[in-house]
This record gives C-alpha cells, sequence and structure tokens, in this order.
C-alpha cells in the first residue's frame, strides 16, 4: 500500500528520526532523510539497508527558509511528489531555571522546534495541494512536555505546547486541499537526548530520579502507523510513552 509513496523526515540523523526513516523505508515508501549532518543522514541511509534509489540524503537546516524550500524542491525532482512529512527536528537546551535562561537559548529552541516545523508545513502545503493525486500528510513530532514540563525546560516545554496549536491549525487549514495533519506526543523513547534519563532527571519536588525508558522502535512503528492511513481517516492526536515513567499520577 506504500509503494511509490514518498516520505520526508526531518532530524533523519538520529533517535526518533532515524528509527522512522527507517521503519518508512522498509515499509515500501522513498524516503528523503532531512538533517543538518550529512555524514549522519549516511549512517541512517546504511542501517535501512534497502534499495538506495529509495532514499534520497538532503542535509537541512531548518531553521532557514532557503534551506526547508530547497529540500522540498530537490525532493519533488528526484520522486515527482510528496505524500508524508514528519515534522520530526527538535533541539533542547540544559536544564536551566527561566530566570537563568538567555535569550539565545530560548531562540535557538524556538528557531528549530517551532519555526522549523513552520517553515516544513508551509512548504509540505505548497507542494501536496498541487500534486496529483492531491492531498498527503503531515505528523508532527509534540512530546509529553506539550501537557506537562519538567523544571528547567522552558524553550522546549513552550514549543511543544505550540506544536499543538500548529497541528490544530494545519488539521484545520488542510481540510480543503485532503491534507491530514496529526501529532505524536513521545515520552521516555531510549535515544541520545534522553541518555540521561538513565542517570537521573529532576522531578516536580526538587528529587532527581532514574527513569524508564521505551525502544524507540515502537514509535516508529506508531508513525508508520500514523502515515499509512487512508486521508480520509487521521490519529489528530497519539501519546506514546515508557509506561512507567512519572506522567501520569502525582508528581
Amino acid at each position: 500500500m506504500s509503494e511509490g509513496k514518498v516520505a520526508i523526515v526531518t532530524g533523519a540523523g538520529s533517535g526518533i528520526g532515524r528509527r522512522a526513516a527507517i521503519a518508512l523505508l522498509r515499509e515500501g515508501y522513498s524516503v528523503v532523510l532531512a538533517g543538518r549532518r550529512a555524514e549522519k543522514l549516511e549512517e541512517t541511509a546504511a542501517e535501512a539497508a534497502v534499495d538506495a534509489a529509495r532514499i534520497l540524503s538532503a542535509p537541512t537546516d531548518v531553521s532557514n527558509p532557503d534551506s526547508v524550500r530547497a529540500l522540498f524542491a530537490e525532493t519533488v525532482k528526484r520522486f515527482g511528489r510528496v505524500d508524508v512529512l514528519f515534522n520530526n527536528a527538535g533541539i533542547n537546551v540544559p536544564s536551566v531555571s527561566i530566570e537563568d535562561l538567555t535569550v539565545e537559548q530560548w531562540r535557538s529552541v524556538v528557531d528549530v522546534n517551532l519555526t522549523g516545523m513552520f517553515l516544513c508545513t508551509r512548504e509540505a502545503f505548497l507542494v501536496m495541494k498541487d500534486q496529483t493525486p492531491r492531498g498527503g500528510r503531515i505528523i508532527n513530532n509534540g512530546s509529553i512536555s506539550a501537557h506537562a514540563p519538567r523544571p528547567g525546560s522552558a524553550p522546549y516545554t513552550a514549543t511543544k505546547h505550540a506544536v499543538t496549536g500548529l497541528t490544530k491549525s494545519t488539521s484545520l487549514d488542510g481540510r480543503k486541499y485532503d491534507i491530514a495533519c496529526g501529532q505524536i506526543d513521545i515520552g521516555n523513547a531510549a535515544t541520545e537526548m534522553t541518555a540521561r534519563m538513565t542517570r537521573g532527571v529532576p522531578q516536580a519536588n526538587g528529587s532527581v530520579e532514574v527513569e524508564p525508558t521505551m525502544n524507540a522502535d515502537d514509535v516508529a512503528r506508531a508513525v508508520v502507523y500514523m502515515a499509512g492511513l487512508p486521508l480520509e481517516a487521521n490519529v489528530l492526536f497519539m501519546t506514546v510513552m515508557a509506561t512507567k515513567m512519572p506522567f501520569v499520577g502525582r508528581g
């Protein structure tokens, strides 16, 4: 069913992006690997071990409008269309209380996590609304932080809350073009970004606790499920989390 479909995955050089890109490739999609570091994208492509003709590595800075525009132009030139965009690229800064947060730290997270997602969504709309067959699907990587913050996480939490608003607006604006948009909120997938959880992370009560994690491939399977739905159906929001992480219950 996914044969001939084309997906773009941002942040495809590591973590959730890498696992999702590999899962989509193995599902039969042609996949464009977007990320800042070309060597990391090549590692993802090599690990997928599929026909190289279905892979395009495209070094991209999602916070740069020209870079994002080039990403979509290169995708259309190579594969002719875009069926799925996984808006996954994201960064964080070290945990710091808001009064010690620098403007530069704040802007760096907003530029990638929010503005980057908007720029990719805008380009996806421009392609998807005019292609034949028309339409496509956008999947935004939210976070458990879209629901509940961690201590010292103001920029990351603020952007993930904003992603939820962007998802809803995109879903609404996309209806007239047969563009579906959903969001996957992920909690404690075992990646480079969450490695510190095995050593302990700050809790709301001031303690530092080791938190359970889950296999990132389980998140990738959820992304593949969302991507594979017909455009008449949509997962607007999905939460995939480590079962025993401290999210549900008293903090």
